[in-house]
């Protein structure tokens, strides 16, 4: 066997390289292009049976994150998202604080203090026929 001249080598060791290059971008594309998303969260949470919230409770629902008060009226669901940048609100007592810039809001969500302008959102609250509450996220 003779030995394999210098430019045939180079030639050989850059079409590999240039081949193994190429199938490593091509792995990538496929790989891009079968990204699966993660589905998106629920819109409706069924918190269970409405005697489980007595009137004049104050509940906190981690899974939507909101509170939940049941007044004479009915029941009022408020989201624990801020209007600012989006962060979980903190419920220290009876208002609502965000952690992230400082806005304050009144237990039914009416801000206090800014830099939040906007009043935290209500959630819609349906009582089945069955007695179990949904709350629906928007």
């Amino acid at each position: 066997m003779r030995p394999l001249p210098r430019r045939s080598f180079l030639k050989l060791l850059t079409n590999s390289l240039l081949t193994f290059s190429g199938a490593l971008g091509l792995g990538g594309l496929a790989r891009f292009f079968s990204f699966q998303a993660d589905p998106p969260p629920p819109k409706e949470f069924d918190i269970g049976p409405a005697m489980n919230y007595p009137q004049g409770s104050v509940t906190v629902l981690l899974q939507i994150p909101a509170t939940l008060r049941h007044t004479s009226k009915g029941f009022i669901a408020v989201s624990m998202k801020c209007t600012h940048l989006g962060c979980t609100v903190e419920k220290p007592g009876e208002t609502f604080e965000c952690p992230c810039h400082g806005s304050r809001f009144d237990e039914f969500g009416k801000v206090t203090r800014g830099p939040a302008t906007r009043d935290l959102p209500q959630l819609e609250v349906i009582e089945t026929e069955d007695g179990n509450l949904i709350v629906r996220a928007s």
